[in-house]
């Protein structure tokens, strides 16, 4: 009975991340979720009390995995300025994957205050990923650095998703990111 449970549960989420990088948070629904999983609506009340319990777990689940990839790409990287470039592009490439699309629908949406904090938190701990790098290129303000150059990642996905070429989106964020990391900044205020 677990086992069934538990790959219902895999089953929404999955239609969840599909509603949401097919339609945005409006698409996101409970009679949606049951349409997508053959389940009658009251059953998926037995799984989560409201749509942002289904975005809260989303995140729990997605976030960290997609935080991951970054990190393995940062970690196979030499250099502190290999690593910020690794930071951008992975961010980047992933732009196109279900659980991506599916977070930035959810970042877009008004959600609770859960929600909210648990998608904050999770930001909070990608920023954190490139601060070391960033230290290491002589920024006197890493911290800042790394929260300006995940700026650079956001506005480079919105492009990104308004239709520009990825590959265009990527050197220049990179080159963005690099010089800012290694610019005439990082020689002190």
């Amino acid at each position: 009975m677990a086992e069934h449970r538990t790959m219902q549960r895999g089953a929404l989420l999955d239609a969840a991340r599909s509603l949401l990088s097919e339609g945005g948070t409006d698409a996101l629904t409970f009679p949606a979720l049951a349409e997508r999983t053959g389940l009658a609506r009251s059953s998926v009340y037995e799984y989560f009390r409201s749509r942002a319990a289904v975005v809260e777990e989303l995140c729990t689940v997605d976030f960290p995995v997609w935080a991951a990839e970054v990190e393995a790409a940062m970690a196979s990287s030499g250099t502190p300025e290999a690593k910020v470039e690794a930071y951008v592009r992975t961010q980047l490439a992933l732009v196109g994957d279900r659980r991506h699309r599916a977070v930035v629908a959810i970042s877009a949406s008004e959600l609770d205050a859960g929600a909210r904090e648990q998608i904050r938190a999770a930001h909070g701990g990608l920023v954190a990923m490139v601060v070391e790098a960033l230290s290491e290129l002589g920024q006197p303000r890493p911290r800042l650095a790394a929260m300006l150059v995940q700026g650079v990642v956001d506005a480079a996905v919105r492009r990104i998703e308004l239709g520009e070429a990825p590959v265009d989106v990527a050197e220049v964020a990179v080159a963005l990111a690099l010089s800012g990391a290694c610019g005439p900044a990082a020689a002190g205020p």
